[in-house]
Order: C-alpha cells, then structure tokens, then sequence
C-alpha cells in the first residue's frame, strides 16, 4: 500500500539532478467511488500510440483514470503497464518490492 488507497507494484529509487529523492511505486492502481485509476511511472508522455487503442480514458501525466474495466481493451492495458515498466527500468532500477 502506498498511502491510504494506492495499491502498488514494484518500486523504483529516484534521485534528481537537484539532489532531491526517494522511493515510489512502478505502477499501481486505485479504486476510487467513481472510476478506477491507474499509476504508471514516470508517466504516459511517449505511450500516446498505445493510449490511442486503450478505450475510453482520461490521462493525466502519470494517472490514468476508467471509468469502468469494460471501457477498455484490457490487453492494451497490460501493453500499456508492461511498456511503462520498461520505459521506467531504463531511468531507475524497479524492483520487486
């Protein structure tokens, strides 16, 4: 769990050119009353073609908001979280935990 809502996956250690660092989770998801969003770190900026065959979608720089799973393609989901994963692995090391 990260925070009170937040289910994770994998965690990744950052740390910026400024010194500024920490830890965060490498993808996760929260329900929420009215949609479901999902996390995908550092963000979606360079899965816009992916995102295109997602479905109905809001996104945000790393939060993806659905409003319902059978607004989407959930193949194209996996496609989106395991291309997130990769991207993220190439900045910082995810691991497991």
């Amino acid at each position: 769990m990260w925070g009170d809502s937040i289910i994770g996956y994998g965690r990744y250690d950052y740390r910026y050119d400024s010194g500024r660092g920490g830890s965060f989770l490498a993808t996760g998801f929260s329900p929420r009353k009215s949609s479901l969003s999902v996390y995908i770190m550092p963000g979606y900026a360079d899965f816009g073609s992916i995102l295109a065959r997602l479905g109905k979608h809001k996104a945000g720089k790393s939060c993806l908001t659905i409003n319902t799973l059978s607004d989407i393609d959930i193949d194209v989901l996996a496609e989106l979280i395991s291309a997130g994963l990769k991207d993220l692995n190439t900045r910082w090391p995810v691991s497991p935990g």
